[in-house]
């Protein structure tokens, strides 16, 4: 290993001047770190407040691009992110690796290994952490400091180019200005970003980018499932009314009767059962954007006022005579064909026109090739947060499976399907790393492709012998009733009385025997693990 060459650092720097994308800088980045230093894995991870992004890696598998690294979960990220230096980590460290299972090269626990993370800084600010991994042991030891302070510089410079050329600061922001009493809970819940490198992703973003800065009224249309709410939050965070609200109107669950006084408010005395002044979603998002989602359910009657809306700027408040002025940008979402309802009378052409001025077309999951791996690391790593696991990974035939597969519910049909399969998986392991492999899947998605998992099973059951020959007897029976427990809860849905009934033991003795293994059940029904002691309500 020697030291970085002149030659290496010109070409660099000028690849950061030229108009490259920032996946050209980041892979020029990473050959130029794996031509300097001996390894078998290199990543380049951006901080986005307590979590680190991948945004390019070579010698780890594709799905790991989808996750989103807790930083405070990983002993190790959180030993590089709180130091000014180089961390070099001693070939027999005790601390997880959050890559386990997630190595091209070797398959499974990493062994003893060299390890190294460098703190990418920008004016003393963490921006990104870089990390180099060795299956050679110590390989890293004699590397000069000066060699991995140029590298940790180049690193650091080739993130901050590509953070102020995306303004990502300026996006990162929006959340803590938005009106939270204004503002739909899905803005600031799981699933904020859109993942996904395809070609005909790719021009979605562009698409939203160049629309985004606009005043004009948006049509998102798209499958069930295929994250249009999604498109609309990201339209409004790229708006210049981002400070503003984003007030979100489901209307195919607005009542009928209950529709125009929803959308532009009412008085008292209005109508039986109006007993006080209500301001309306227009007046709510007047400054910002208002969101009309399933927009084709919207009634006839109600369509032409939401045609003057659009047309003047005004709303008529129901039970006065005066019309009020509004500013208000409409993002409006359908799964229907609005074309075909216009035809067929169900809704007015004028309107559609209005609403229609630039059309966004989310295109289904099954056309978005390469995606399904990013999406599926995102979705393993959200679970593997929620159930407290060490790691949860996908196997390569169920990658593949996940590939094939038609996904007519598109991307919350994915996310449903991986956090299932999830559940499935860790109830049937007791292994620190949890594999999702063909059987997990193959009830999930009845007409996928099948192959043969008669190898991946023989090695996960190997793997599952292996680590209960390594443990006591009172940690094998621990480990055997936690796994009993847990799929008969999964079974009935969270129900401790069936449960308890099924495993014929009496509710409070199931009760302190979960409490004592750190079994509880959330209100959400997910079954999940936690420290003992954990009331289990």
């Amino acid at each position: 290993m020697s030291e970085i060459s002149s030659a290496a650092l010109v070409q660099l720097a000028l690849d950061l001047t030229n108009s490259l994308t920032n996946h050209d800088r980041f892979e020029r980045l990473l050959n130029t770190v794996r031509h300097t230093v001996n390894c078998d894995a290199v990543v380049l991870l951006h901080v986005q407040g307590e979590y680190l992004k991948p945004l390019a890696l070579q010698g780890l598998t594709k799905e790991t691009l989808g996750r989103r690294f807790e930083i405070a979960a990983h002993p190790r990220f959180e030993l590089i992110s709180s130091s000014q230096t180089p961390v070099r980590f001693a070939a027999d460290s005790k601390l997880a690796d959050p890559y386990d299972g997630l190595l091209l090269s070797h398959e499974g626990d990493l062994p003893v290994h060299a390890c190294m993370g460098l703190p990418l800084l920008s004016d003393d600010k963490l921006i990104g952490i870089l990390t180099l991994d060795s299956m050679v042991p110590n390989v890293f030891d004699e590397i000069p400091k000066r060699t991995l302070d140029i590298i940790a510089a180049m690193s650091a410079a080739t993130l901050n180019t590509a953070i102020l050329l995306q303004q990502l600061e300026q996006l990162s922001k929006h959340n803590q200005q938005v009106v939270a009493e204004l503002t739909h809970e899905a803005l600031v819940k799981d699933g904020g970003e859109l993942i996904g490198n395809s070609e005909i992703m790719v021009k979605l973003k562009r698409e939203i980018e160049m629309v985004a800065a606009s005043n004009f009224s948006i049509l998102i249309e798209g499958e069930t499932g295929v994250g249009k709410e999604l498109v609309a939050r990201t339209l409004h965070r790229q708006s210049s009314r981002s400070e503003g609200p984003l007030v979100y109107v489901n209307c195919a669950a607005l009542p009928e009767s209950l529709i125009e006084s929803e959308l532009f408010g009412h008085v008292k005395g209005a109508f039986t059962g109006a007993d006080r002044n209500r301001t309306g979603k227009f007046s709510l998002a007047s400054g910002g954007t208002i969101f009309l989602d399933e927009i084709g359910e919207l009634p006839l009657a109600v369509q032409s006022k939401l045609l003057r809306a659009l047309q003047n700027q005004e709303i008529q408040v129901v039970g006065k005579d005066d019309v009020e002025y509004v500013d208000v940008r409409i993002l409006a979402a359908t799964n229907r064909q609005l074309k075909v309802e216009v035809e067929q009378g169900r809704f007015r052409a004028d309107l559609y026109h209005r609403l229609s001025v630039y059309p966004v077309i989310v295109p289904p999951l099954r056309q978005r090739e390469g995606d399904i791996s990013l999406l599926s690391g995102y979705f393993i790593e959200l679970m593997r947060r929620k159930l407290g696991m060490s790691q949860l990974t996908l196997n390569a035939s169920a990658i593949k499976m996940l590939n094939q597969y038609d996904w007519p519910g598109n991307v919350r049909e994915l996310e449903h399907v991986i956090s299932r399969a999830a559940l499935r998986a860790r109830s049937e392991s007791t292994a620190a790393i949890v594999r999702i492999g063909l059987t997990h899947l193959a009830l999930l998605l009845p007409n996928s492709p099948q192959e043969d998992d008669s190898k991946e099973q023989a090695e996960e059951s190997a793997l599952q012998i292996e680590v209960l020959a390594q443990g006591n007897l009172k940690q094998q029976t621990d480990d055997f009733q936690r796994q009993r427990i847990l799929q008969t809860l999964t079974q009935y849905y969270g129900n401790w009385s069936a449960t308890a009934k099924a495993l014929q033991m009496d509710r409070a003795n199931l009760n302190r025997l979960a409490k004592r293994l750190g079994i509880r059940v959330s209100k959400s029904i997910v079954i999940e693990v936690g420290e003992a002691g954990v009331d289990n309500g």
